[in-house]
């Protein structure tokens, strides 16, 4: 079947409409929302009435699911990952001030899953459950625009640098947070390509976030400083869609090259429960050539 596609802005991102993605899906519609989400990097369905187990069996459809980093509540090392202020062993809202809550604020910096992984992810799967009234909205930029208004000697410069991702950095970034010690343990730092290329299109991007430490061979705040100017180019106002989101909304992004970021709420007063799943990408992204280190092929 072909899909029914309407774009979202001018440059990414699209609204697949008339599927209903807990039914059983075949393969080819499955290998359709893939070549789409290599097009428009970003997708959304409304109205899709996942629970935890219809949401794990669609998203294995599209390759091996990560697992959650390390929680103090005890919800890490699952495939699905719980966004939200509210503690499932009691179902009430976190305290103000809690670590969680903290530990979320986390995602309102401009990101992109799991890059902190020696195997970066592809996309990720997130299931609007319980939404707040107002606020909690999700930004999307995407890394492949930004590149391609990038000016050629622009382009130039960044191939062949190699970044060092480290979930401890980006953790360290969150006010008044201290990232637990296991979790720290569980994903060291890695090193990804700074430019990337989609293996189905041949489209370029760089990859960026705030899990992005430094440039591997540069003194330390000039590796920095350009991964923060890689993040401003890709996110101006006029490379953002946002999404406001429904109850049961289901939004799937493509991890390689869009960055993303969640907005504040009330935290104390409304509600929000998020189910995300995370699909496994293809790495390593750099290959060590003698005693330096290039983007792979």
């Amino acid at each position: 079947m072909a899909l029914t596609i309407q774009n979202l802005t001018d440059y990414f991102g699209a609204e697949i409409t008339s599927l209903n993605l807990i039914a059983n899906v075949d393969d080819t519609v499955v290998s359709e929302i893939k070549a789409a989400l290599d097009k428009y990097s970003v997708l959304v369905f409304r109205n899709q009435r996942f629970d935890d187990e219809t949401q794990t069996a669609f998203s294995a459809r599209f390759g091996t699911l990560e697992t959650t980093v390390y929680k103090p509540e005890g919800d890490g090392g699952v495939p699905v990952a719980n966004i939200t202020n509210i503690d499932y062993r009691t179902n009430e809202i976190f305290p103000k001030g809690h670590t969680r809550l903290k530990s979320n604020s986390g995602n309102e910096m401009w990101h992109t899953d799991s890059s902190f992984k020696p195997t970066p992810a592809y996309c990720s799967m997130l299931s609007g459950r319980e939404v707040p009234p107002i606020g909690a909205d999700t930004q999307f930029a995407s890394c492949r625009t930004a590149y391609d208004l990038l000016p050629a000697a622009e382009r130039l410069q960044l191939d062949g640098l190699v970044a060092e991702h480290n979930y401890g950095h980006s953790r360290a970034l969150v006010k008044g947070y201290k990232a637990p010690k296991q979790a720290l343990k569980e994903v060291p730092p890695v090193r990804h390509a700074v430019v990337r290329t989609n293996p189905s299109t041949g489209r370029k991007n760089f990859y960026s976030g705030s899990h992005a430490s430094h440039i591997i061979g540069w003194p330390e705040e000039k590796g920095r400083q350009l991964l923060r100017d890689l993040v401003d180019k890709s996110t101006q106002t006029e490379f953002v869609y946002v999404h406001k989101w429904r109850q049961f909304d289901f939004i799937i992004w493509d991890n390689r090259c869009i960055l993303h970021r969640g907005t504040p709420f009330d935290t104390t007063k409304h509600r929000r429960v998020m189910r995300r799943t995370t699909v496994a990408g293809t790495g390593p992204t750099v290959r060590e050539t003698g005693d330096s280190l290039a983007a792979a092929s």
